[in-house]
């Protein structure tokens, strides 16, 4: 598959039984796969560079996925060459009081990059339409009873709707956004699980509350195929990405933010004439400074 079958754009439906969580339906070679992941990479250095200085466009990146499906690492990995300068990393964790006392894009309006640069969101505002639809925390919001007194279905039929008209929002304002959902199988999952629990220097990786939610798995992946099929558009597309093997996963990560940055195209500026002769001159006077 190419990446273009991994993403989902409004105009085809997921249905995440028939999306592969590795590489085997692909019949990739891996050795050339973490080659051109690397040129990715650079690729990705040099027009980070080009968006930072060119100042026009900013790029949110959103990575959403069941726990030890590998976020940290596909960020650390795959952004490993880029200028940390222009790269802003958020991770999203339960609300604060102060967060819930207000609209539940508030937080997420206050981390919005300046254009020009890139932001990594480790989870974002689909929580409050994943984990808050799986566990009905907005039948405990402190809102009014015209706001929570009403069934879960059109309380985030709206949610989705919100979501979909700021994401346009965000693009009629010159931003970017790539969701990627990390598609990890429940094996790889509990393998990944039992690993944190018996080596030492992963224990701080490992929660027992991670059992909770991974109890709930079926209806998370229910919440997830109708949250995507809800919020894919054309400029804000979902990319459901296979998670098992983290090297084929860092290089189709790498080619949708590779895509995206293509599709800005960022260009260096350009100096104005007159301030192009004034380099001119600048240069001349450097030069004379010797002599």
């Amino acid at each position: 598959m190419s990446l273009k079958n991994y993403c989902f754009d409004g105009s085809k439906k997921l249905d995440l039984e028939k999306i592969p969580t590795n590489s085997k339906k692909d019949k990739v070679d891996k050795e050339k796969i973490i080659a051109k992941t690397k040129e990715n990479q650079e690729k990705i250095s040099e027009l980070q560079d080009k968006l930072y200085a060119d100042g026009r466009e900013g790029l949110i990146i959103i990575l959403q996925a069941m726990d030890a499906a590998g976020k940290d690492s596909t960020v650390k990995q795959v952004m490993s060459g880029v200028n940390p300068t222009g790269v802003d990393v958020i991770s999203f964790k339960s609300p604060s009081s102060e967060e819930l006392a207000h609209d539940f894009l508030w937080r997420v309006n206050k981390v919005i990059p300046s254009r020009g640069k890139i932001a990594i969101f480790n989870r974002s505002y689909y929580e409050d339409v994943l984990v808050v639809q799986v566990k009905e925390f907005n039948k405990t919001y402190h809102q009014a009873d015209r706001v929570i007194n009403i069934k879960s279905k059109p309380f985030f039929e709206k949610r989705y709707a919100h979501i979909r008209n700021y994401e346009d929002y965000l693009y009629d304002s010159s931003y970017r956004i790539v969701k990627i959902f990390l598609n990890v199988s429940k094996e790889k999952q509990k393998e990944r699980f039992l690993e944190r629990i018996d080596m030492p220097s992963k224990n701080w990786k490992f929660s027992s509350g991670d059992l909770v939610e991974r109890a709930l798995w079926d209806k998370y992946h229910e919440v997830y195929e109708d949250v995507i099929n809800n919020t894919a558009s054309k400029e804000a597309p979902w990319y459901v990405l296979p998670a098992d093997q983290k090297w084929y996963t860092r290089y189709l990560v790498s080619e949708a933010i590779l895509d995206s940055l293509k599709k800005i195209d960022p260009q260096y500026p350009v100096m104005p004439g007159d301030e192009q002769a004034r380099l001119d001159e600048c240069r001349q006077q450097l030069m004379n400074e010797d002599k």
